[in-house]
């Protein structure tokens, strides 16, 4: 027989599997902890767990993590995991240090089929959706690395799903992978401390409003109009600008939250002043409910027609934003050093 995943439950699916086997709620809440907050390897780690019940378990459920294929680290701490599945597939994550803790960049699909023009996830096209607990996974591998290496922190404190894929075309597996991150009893992460990225799905947009998931919306913006968002990002020839904002009006009106528009700065195509103007003029009315976060373009082999803008664009293209009211941030890079760029890490493996 061949066995289910563990962490693609969540907590009231395997008290619900513990019940129908004779178990207690109890006993559930017991091996969840032992998952979560201690963080075990194998089955054999488990401690205040009933003999007969985790035998029941065992013979239904697997908790292998996914390999740690490569680990690459930076001069700045960052960690970049190559992550190999149990089919073979390959995703990636990356953990970096800030001021908030432990910050994980998370995959929601292996490969990704937005095609936009910039990015390396999705050279290869899109393979498959991550299970539920594929996404879970990750945040495990990390945690046993904190547990081993840093002395100075203990857990993944945040998580943002914007690694390879987009989340919302795996829309039901990333709805309940956020219900298992916000489990009290387990990884007990804050809805505020998670973030998710959508390349401007609107119909799933809306739908992210309507569940009421509560976790933070970024959107990939990356043009202030559509001729010029049509040719780095294929999704705008599904879904313009007007539709996309018409989400964003919805979600904004229905959430009562921010949403956080990113903005990757290319050389001499999207960073001139009369852009960061029409950008300014897009967001409009909204200026208290949405931010900027310009992003310097982590440059890729494959697109060579884009490069990174010089650091002085950057600046003028923020305080022309500043100017005209908009919240704008400039991100900070981490792991530059380590084949940074979404995707790039897989993308030269499978080569």
């Amino acid at each position: 027989m061949k066995q289910e995943y563990i962490y693609n439950l969540t907590l009231p699916e395997l008290i619900i599997f513990s019940e129908k086997e004779g178990y207690t709620k109890g006993n559930a809440l017991a091996l969840w902890k032992n998952l979560y907050r201690n963080k075990v390897e194998s089955w054999a780690e488990c401690v205040n767990v009933n003999e007969k019940y985790l035998t029941a378990i065992k013979k239904q459920y697997s908790l292998q993590l996914p390999q740690v294929k490569i680990k690459r680290i930076a001069t700045d701490k960052t960690v970049k995991f190559l992550l190999e599945l149990s089919d073979g597939n390959l995703i990636e994550s990356v953990l970096m240090h800030n001021k908030y803790g432990m910050s994980l960049c998370i995959t929601s699909q292996v490969g990704c089929n937005m095609g936009c023009s910039f990015c390396a996830s999705g050279l290869l096209g899109k393979k498959r959706d991550l299970m539920v607990g594929e996404f879970i996974s990750q945040i495990m591998v990390a945690n046993q690395y904190i547990k081993k290496n840093i002395a100075s922190a203990k857990v993944v404190t945040n998580v943002v799903i914007m690694g390879i894929g987009e989340p919302f075309d795996n829309y039901e597996n990333f709805k309940k992978a956020v219900t298992i991150l916000k489990e009290e009893n387990g990884l007990a992460i804050a809805s505020r401390k998670i973030t998710v990225s959508t390349s401007g799905l609107s119909p799933q947009i809306i739908n992210f409003a309507n569940d009421n998931i509560n976790i933070n919306l970024a959107i990939s913006l990356h043009s202030p109009n559509d001729e010029m968002r049509s040719k780095i990002m294929k999704v705008n020839k599904v879904y313009d600008i007007k539709n996309l904002m018409g989400a964003v009006d919805y979600y904004l009106e229905r959430s009562n939250k921010r949403i956080t528009f990113e903005y990757i700065l290319f050389k001499n195509i999207n960073d001139n002043l009369e852009c960061a103007r029409e950008l300014a003029k897009l967001i409009g009315f909204r200026t208290k409910k949405i931010s900027v976060n310009l992003i310097p373009y982590n440059e890729v082999d494959e697109f060579s027609q884009y490069q990174r803008s010089l650091k002085e664009t950057v600046l003028k293209f923020y305080d022309e934003l500043k100017k005209n009211c908009i919240n704008v941030s400039i991100r900070l890079e981490y792991g530059s050093d380590i084949e940074a760029a979404c995707g790039q890490l897989r993308s030269n493996q499978l080569q």
